[in-house]
C-alpha cells in the first residue's frame, strides 16, 4: 500500500529512540497516522511542528497497518505562529478539533477550511473563521445546525435565535415568548461574508458552538473542551 499527499501536521509523539508517530490531516485520507523514522533528529524537528504542511508518502504492507511516512517540508509556519499568542492558541485548538474526526475518514471540506484558518490565524478574521469551522465540524460529525429557516414558521428572515433542542434557527417573532431558553444566533452566521463582526457576536458564536459540541461530541465521549479554546476566547476578550 502506498499513497502520497500534502498534509497538515496536527500532532506527534515519541516512538522508540529516534522515531515519532506523526499525525497528519490530509484531503484524501483524512486524519492519518504513520511512523517517521528519525523524526526526532535536528533536521526533522523544525519540519514536524504543528501547523506546518508537509509532502508525505505513506507506505505499509497492509492498509490497516500503522505504516511509515517519508516527509519533506512544504510550508513551515512556525516563525509566524510563535510571534502571535492568538495564532498559538488557534493552532492548538485547530489541531484538537481535527482530532475529533474518525481516523482515516476523508473530510476534504474541513481540510480546505483548516487551510484557510491557518493562513489567517494571527489576523482579525480568525475568530469568525473558527466559529464557522466548529459549525462545519459539527455537520461533518452528523450534528449539523439548520440555520436557514425558522423551526416554528419556516420563515427565512429575522432569524436571531437557535433552539437548543432542535438545533434549528428561530425567528424573532416566533422565539420571543421563549427567548430566555434559546441561544442567540449571531448576525455574521447569516449575513454576507466579509461584513464586520463585533466582539459580542464572536462571543455569541462561540457560545453557540460550545453548547452543541459539549452536548453532542464531548459529553458522549467523556471529553472536556480543550484549554486552548478557553485560552483563545480569553485572549480575544
Amino acid at each position: 500500500m502506498e499513497w502520497s499527499e500534502r498534509g497538515l501536521v496536527i500532532g506527534l509523539k515519541k516512538h522508540g529512540e529516534s522515531s515519532v508517530i506523526l499525525e497528519l490531516m490530509t484531503r484524501g485520507h483524512g486524519r492519518h497516522l504513520g511512523v517517521v523514522r528519525g523524526g526526532r533528529s535536528k533536521a526533522m524537528q523544525p519540519v514536524l511542528q504543528p501547523g506546518n504542511e508537509v509532502e508525505a508518502i505513506w507506505r505499509a504492507r497492509l492498509e490497516q497497518h500503522l505504516g511509515l511516512y517519508a516527509v519533506e517540508g512544504a510550508l513551515l509556519r512556525t516563525d509566524a505562529l510563535i510571534s502571535s499568542a492568538q495564532a498559538l492558541h488557534g493552532v492548538n485548538l485547530l489541531n484538537h478539533l481535527l482530532r475529533l474526526l474518525p481516523e482515516r475518514d476523508p473530510h476534504p471540506g474541513l481540510y480546505e477550511r483548516a487551510q484557510v484558518l491557518l493562513a489567517h490565524l494571527a489576523g482579525p478574521q480568525a475568530p469568525a473563521l473558527f466559529v464557522h469551522f466548529e459549525l462545519a465540524l459539527l455537520a461533518e460529525l452528523g450534528f449539523g445546525l439548520d440555520l436557514e429557516s425558522c423551526a416554528a414558521t419556516g420563515a427565512r428572515e429575522d432569524l436571531i435565535y437557535v433552539s437548543p433542542k432542535s438545533a434549528r434557527a428561530v425567528s424573532r417573532g416566533a422565539g420571543a415568548p421563549w427567548a430566555a431558553r434559546l441561544l442567540p444566533l449571531p448576525r455574521f452566521l447569516r449575513g454576507p461574508p466579509g461584513d464586520p463582526v463585533s466582539p459580542e457576536e464572536i462571543r455569541e458564536g462561540f457560545q453557540l458552538t460550545e453548547f452543541f459540541l459539549h452536548r453532542d461530541v464531548y459529553r458522549p465521549r467523556g471529553l472536556k473542551p480543550p484549554d486552548a479554546r478557553a485560552a483563545l476566547i480569553d485572549h480575544l476578550a
